[in-house]
C-alpha cells in the first residue's frame, strides 16, 4: 500500500469516528462535526489525538480493520478526548493522560463489544462513559492537572477560531429569537459533541438534514416528546437546560426511531412512549452520580436503547411491525426504503415454495370456498381438471373415465419431504358416481415441514409410486390422476394441512412461481391462491433467459457505449459482500447492484451509486426477470424508493416515509419476441415510470436482446435521446 492510500484509508478512519456519533458514515456531517468540536480549539485537537491514538492502538493489535475504518473504534474515543479536553487546561502531563484514555476507552470497546455482541447489541458510548468516568475519578487526586476555564469566555474563544467575524457570527446567532424550546434543543445538540452554544448546534441540525431527514425529525420528536413531558408532570426544566443533557432523548429517538430499528409509524410511537421512562432514568441516575460528583452524560441513552433492542429479541410474533434493521446501512432512510420495498415484493411470500401437483396447464374447477364440497374446515382446497381451447373437460361422450383429458395424468410432488401417508386401492368410479364411503380416495399425504402437509386425492387404483416413510423431492412422480372416492369426473383434488392425516383439516397456503394464462396473455404469479376457472400451470424454464441473468462471484461482464463519438467500456465484476449478497461492481464508477437469483426469478434488491451509470440503467431495465418465455407476458414490481431521479421530491418524501409514501417507482418487462434461426434471439422490453401518485414524470424505456451467449445488447431510451450498449464477449 504506497503513501496516498495510507493516508486515504487514515482519513477514512478519523473522520467516521466523528460520524459514529451520530450513527452516520456520511462524510459531509463528519466533517461539520470535526469542525464543530474545534469551536474549542484545545478540545478539538484532544477529540482528534485521542481519535488517532485509539485508531493507532487498534491497528498495532491487528484488531478489524473495516471496524478501524468505519470509526467503530474511535468515537467513544473521540467522545472521551472532547470531555477531558473540555474540562482540563492542555499541557504535558494531560497529554500523557489523554493517551492513556484513549487507549482504556478502546480496550472498554473491544471488551463491551464482546459482551455485548454475544446477544447481538450494540456497545453505544458505553465505553466512554467508563473512560470518562474513570479519567475524572482518577484525576481528582492529580494536582498537575488544571481545571479548564475556557469555556466561560465564548466570546474570546470565538475569536481565537475565526476572529472578529467568527465572534459577530456567534452573537449574530445567540440573539436570534427562538423559542427558549428550539435555543435548548440546539444546545443540546451541541452538548453530545461538549459543546455549549446554539451556534454549534445549528451547523450539527444543519448536518443532520443534509444526512438524514428522517434522523433530524426523530430528534425533534424525541426532544419535544421530553420537553412536554416534563412540563405536564411538572419536572423541573432547569434539567433539561443544564449541561443540556436533552441529548440524551435525541439520541435515542435517532437510535430507535431509524437506525436500529426500520423508520415507521410504530418506532415514531416507540420513541414518544420511551421518552418519559429516559427522563425517569435520567432523573434517578443523576440523583445518585451527584454524590460522586459525575455527571450521568449518556447512561440513560444506553440503558433504554440496549435494553428495549433486548427486549424485542425475544419476540415471537409481529417480527416485521417493529422490524430490526438486520444489514447496517447507516441511513435510516434506506431502511425505510428498501425494509418497505422488500414486504411490498416478497413479504407475503411463503417460507417454502410450493408449486403445482402436475405438469402442464390444468384449469381450476373449484377453488377456496368452493360450490359443492370445499366448505366449513376444508374450505382451503382446490380441484384441478385439464381443459381444451373450447373449454370442454373430456373427448368423445365423457362416460369414460379415460375419456376425460386429466385421466391417467401424473400428479406430482409440490415440495421435498417425507411421504407419511398413503391409500392405493380403492376402485375408480364410473362417471357420475361417488363412493362415500371413502370419501378422498386414493390419497397421498406428504409432510414438507412442521404442520405443513400436502395432500392429493381421488388417484388411480394401483397407480401411486411412493410409499410411506419415502423421502421425496420437489417435481418427483407421485402416482396418476384418477376418479376414486366422492369424484363423479376424473379430476385432481389438492390442499394443504397441518396434521398428517388424509382428509385432515385444511390450511390456507400459497402456491408458487406459476403462470395464469387468459386467452393469449400470459401472467406470472410469484406467489398466490390460484382462483376458479383459471388456467393454471408452473413455469416452463427457457434456458437462453435463465443461462442470461444467472450470473456468480467472479465473472465479468463488459459492454461498449458510444458517447460524442467515443467508444466507453463498461467492466462489471460479480462479487460477494460479508453476508454472502451477491452483486455487480463497476470498475469504472465504483457503482454497486446487489441481486438474487431464487429457483427461476432473477431480481435485484438495491444500488448505490450515480443515476447515470450504464449498471443503474441495467438494475432499472433488469429489476425482475423470470427464467421462462411466454409470449406477451407481463411482469410488474415496484422500486425501492432509493432511486428515485427527482431528488427535490425525494427529500420531502424523506421526512414522510415513516408515515406514508406518495411517490411511485414502477417497473414494467414484456416478454416481447422469440426469433428461431442460426441464431435464436429473445427480445425483452421493460419500462421505469417515475411519479407522485397518479402522476408519471419521468419515464425510462429499454430493449433487452438476449442469445444463447447471454446479454447481447441493452438499450436505452430517455428523454428523447437513446443509448445503445453492446455486450464484447
Amino acid at each position: 500500500m504506497n503513501t496516498k492510500q495510507r493516508l486515504h484509508n487514515a482519513w477514512h478512519c478519523i473522520i467516521n469516528s466523528y460520524g459514529q456519533v451520530f450513527f452516520s458514515k456520511n462524510p459531509v456531517f463528519a466533517i461539520i462535526l470535526f469542525i464543530v468540536t474545534f469551536f474549542d480549539l484545545y478540545a478539538g485537537i484532544a477529540g482528534l489525538l485521542a481519535v488517532i491514538l485509539s485508531n493507532s492502538v487498534a491497528s498495532l493489535l491487528g484488531l478489524s480493520k473495516i471496524k478501524i475504518r468505519e470509526g467503530a473504534y474511535g468515537f467513544n474515543s473521540l467522545l472521551v478526548g472532547l470531555g477531558v479536553g473540555i474540562y482540563y487546561q492542555p499541557g504535558v502531563e494531560f497529554y500523557i493522560i489523554l493517551l492513556m484514555v484513549s487507549v482504556i476507552t478502546l480496550f472498554f470497546s473491544v471488551t463491551i463489544e464482546g459482551i455485548l455482541g454475544k446477544y447481538g447489541l450494540p456497545y453505544l458510548s458505553i465505553p466512554f462513559l467508563l473512560g470518562i468516568w474513570t479519567i475524572i475519578i482518577a484525576t481528582k487526586s492529580y494536582s498537575a492537572l488544571n481545571i479548564s476555564e475556557r469555556g466561560v469566555y465564548n466570546l474570546n474563544d470565538m475569536y481565537a477560531i475565526g476572529g472578529l467575524t467568527m465572534v459577530k457570527l456567534y452573537e449574530w446567532f445567540n440573539n436570534l429569537a427562538v423559542p427558549e424550546s428550539l435555543r435548548i434543543y440546539f444546545k443540546s445538540l451541541s452538548a453530545i459533541l461538549f459543546q455549549y452554544h446554539m451556534f454549534a448546534g445549528i451547523l450539527i441540525a444543519v448536518g443532520l438534514v443534509y444526512y438524514s431527514r428522517i434522523a433530524f425529525l426523530l430528534s425533534l420528536i424525541g426532544f419535544y416528546t421530553a420537553y412536554y413531558f416534563y412540563l405536564f408532570i411538572g419536572a423541573n426544566l432547569n434539567e433539561l437546560a443544564y449541561s443540556y443533557i436533552g441529548f440524551n432523548y435525541i439520541l435515542t429517538a435517532i437510535a430507535i426511531g431509524g437506525f436500529f430499528i426500520v423508520p415507521s409509524r410504530r418506532s415514531v410511537l416507540w420513541v414518544i412512549f420511551l421518552t418519559p421512562l429516559i427522563a425517569i432514568i435520567l432523573s434517578s441516575t443523576a440523583y445518585i452520580f451527584s454524590y460522586f460528583q459525575l455527571s450521568v452524560f449518556s447512561l440513560p441513552f444506553n440503558i433504554i436503547v440496549i435494553m428495549f433492542l433486548y427486549v424485542l429479541k425475544f419476540r415471537e410474533k409481529d417480527l416485521s411491525k417493529l422490524a430490526l434493521v438486520t444489514i447496517q446501512q447507516f441511513s435510516p432512510e434506506k431502511h425505510a426504503y428498501n425494509f418497505n420495498n422488500y414486504m411490498d415484493r416478497f413479504g407475503n411470500l411463503p417460507w417454502i415454495a410450493m408449486k403445482l401437483p402436475f405438469w402442464g396447464e390444468w384449469k381450476v374447477t373449484q377453488a377456496h370456498g368452493g360450490q359443492y364440497t370445499h366448505k366449513d374446515n376444508w374450505k382451503h382446497a382446490w380441484d384441478f381438471e385439464i381443459a381444451d381451447d373450447e373449454d370442454k373437460v373430456y373427448a368423445d361422450t365423457g362416460n369414460k373415465p379415460e375419456d376425460y383429458y386429466c385421466y391417467n395424468k401424473p400428479v406430482i410432488a409440490t415440495a421435498d419431504g417425507t411421504v407419511e401417508a398413503v391409500k392405493n386401492d380403492v376402485e375408480d368410479n364410473p362417471i357420475g358416481d361417488v363412493d362415500m364411503k371413502n370419501n378422498w380416495g386414493n390419497s397421498v399425504v406428504i409432510k414438507h415441514a412442521e404442520k405443513l402437509y400436502s395432500q392429493v386425492s381421488h388417484l388411480k387404483k394401483d397407480s401411486i409410486k411412493v410409499e410411506k416413510g419415502q423421502i421425496i423431492k420437489q417435481g418427483e412422480l407421485i402416482g396418476y390422476c384418477g376418479n376414486s372416492g366422492r369424484s363423479p369426473v376424473p379430476h385432481l383434488h389438492f390442499q394443504f394441512q397441518s396434521t398428517p392425516d388424509i382428509g385432515s383439516k385444511t390450511i390456507s397456503y400459497p402456491i408458487s412461481s406459476y403462470i395464469v394464462r387468459d386467452n393469449e396473455n400470459f401472467k406470472f404469479q410469484l406467489s398466490g391462491i390460484p382462483e376458479k376457472d383459471q388456467r393454471i400451470s408452473n413455469l416452463t424454464t427457457n434456458e437462453i433467459i435463465k443461462k442470461a441473468f444467472h450470473f456468480v462471484p467472479g465473472e465479468k461482464m463488459r459492454f461498449e457505449t458510444e458517447t460524442d463519438g467515443k467508444t466507453v467500456l463498461h467492466e462489471w465484476l460479480i462479487e460477494a459482500d460479508i453476508y454472502n449478497n451477491i452483486y455487480f461492481v463497476c470498475q469504472r464508477t465504483g457503482a454497486k447492484a446487489w441481486f438474487r437469483q431464487s429457483g427461476n426469478v432473477f431480481y435485484f434488491t438495491q444500488y448505490n451509486g450515480k443515476p447515470n451509470t450504464l449498471l443503474y440503467f441495467f438494475y432499472l431495465s433488469s429489476f425482475k426477470v423470470v427464467s421462462a418465455f411466454y409470449k406477451n407476458m407481463q411482469l410488474k414490481d415496484d422500486y425501492p424508493l432509493t432511486v428515485f431521479p427527482n431528488k427535490k421530491w425525494l427529500f420531502l418524501q424523506d421526512f414522510l416515509i415513516p408515515f406514508f409514501k406518495f411517490l411511485k417507482a414502477e417497473f414494467t418487462l414484456n416478454y416481447k419476441s422469440l426469433e428461431k434461426g442460426k441464431v435464436e434471439r429473445i427480445v425483452l422490453e421493460s419500462s421505469s415510470a417515475f411519479g407522485r401518485r397518479k402522476r408519471v414524470n419521468d419515464t425510462f424505456r429499454f430493449s433487452i436482446r438476449l442469445t444463447p451467449k447471454g446479454i447481447e445488447k441493452l438499450e436505452i431510451s430517455h428523454s428523447g435521446k437513446t443509448i445503445t450498449a453492446n455486450r464484447k464477449f
